[in-house]
């Protein structure tokens, strides 16, 4: 039974019998991105002192390339990934082709693909303003021993071993899932650890949180502008609140502790929605079904989606499970008139 204050260390352990592979396998995978995310997290809090906010290509005092975070962070999960010979393959926001690791033998046996937003919301740096990573973890479905390819990244979301965020705000957590249930970890930097800080993570099943860019109102489909007259009414527990952050991990952690739904629709600017199936409404969705909640594309479960293309878009309703159907309710009611 897990406790709160066990170390991260000490939960992966103890709770290795419940995930279905090779035991050492998850530690080594939730290990490298731990580590990945304490170097992340000290770039983070230090980014107003040195110029590292500013775009790729300022040169410091020494000399050297200055990189913006969201680069420099990508380059961190990458590094840290490839050294811990667990994965054959990483796909990532930042990068337009996924990236072959064939492992320190040059055998291609690494069993796991790894897809990652390296630094959710990083526009949100310059403002002090919480920033997250976001990560998603598959089993290869190519034979153990052959270059990784693109059939192994192009799997549904119900298929995911594993899916967590790093969000690096206030304190800096961990919060992760392999189908057991959601848990989150707080890093206590003075020493570098993690301590299970939120076990057992859960969605209320009704929120009273909307979190949507109501700016982009105009250009909605009529399913979502009807669902947020419909949060705005004065009945019964409504009007709900209003809370948007611009970050989707912060917005999703925020409602998941609180209760409430995110949006990121379609648009006429964004026809196939904004946000990305792979990297980002998958792992929530992992994440919000194992806490309770439910992730929609606003008519069908979002982890139900077969991808196309690695940095397909989605639009994404994440969060409360009646928020998210009563939501549903209303794009399908707009569909059909």
């Amino acid at each position: 039974m897990s406790k709160k204050h066990q170390t991260l260390g000490e939960f992966i352990i103890e709770n290795q019998q419940a995930f279905p592979y090779s035991s050492g396998e998850l530690s080594r995978l939730i290990n490298s991105i731990r580590l990945a995310a304490k170097v992340v997290n000290h770039e983070v809090n230090k980014a107003g002192l040195v110029d590292i906010t500013g775009a790729a290509g300022d040169t410091n005092i020494q000399g050297e390339q200055q990189q913006k975070l969201d680069v420099y962070a990508n380059q961190k999960f990458i590094q840290t990934l490839t050294n811990r010979e667990i994965v054959c393959g990483i796909a990532s926001e930042e990068n337009d082709e996924y990236i072959t690791i064939q492992g320190h033998n040059n055998d291609h046996k690494n069993k796991y693909v790894v897809l990652m937003d390296p630094l959710d919301g990083s526009s949100n740096i310059d403002v002090n303003v919480s920033v997250g990573t976001i990560f998603s973890v598959y089993r290869r479905v190519t034979p153990v021993g052959t270059p990784v390819t693109m059939e192994d990244f192009l799997q549904p979301g119900n298929l995911q071993v594993a899916a967590g965020y790093i969000i690096y705000g206030t304190s800096t957590m961990l919060v992760y899932t392999t189908g057991h249930g959601v848990n989150g970890f707080t890093l206590n930097p003075a020493i570098g650890t993690y301590y299970l800080s939120h076990p057992n993570m859960k969605f209320s099943e009704d929120g009273n949180i909307y979190s949507i860019n109501e700016g982009n109102y105009a250009q909605f489909p009529q399913g979502v502008k009807d669902y947020l007259k419909y949060c705005q009414a004065d009945e019964g527990d409504r009007p709900y609140t209003s809370r948007y952050i611009g970050s989707l991990v912060s917005d999703i952690h925020r409602n998941m502790i609180k209760g409430g739904i995110y949006i990121y629709p379609s648009s006429s600017k964004y026809p196939d929605g904004k946000l990305r199936l792979l990297y980002e409404c998958n792992p929530m969705a992992f994440l919000a079904e194992q806490a309770g909640g439910k992730a929609s594309d606003g008519f069908k479960r979002i982890m139900d989606i077969k991808p196309n293309e690695l940095h397909e878009r989605a639009p994404f309703f994440c969060g409360s499970k009646n928020m998210v159907e009563k939501a549903e309710e209303f794009m399908q009611k707009a569909k059909t008139k």
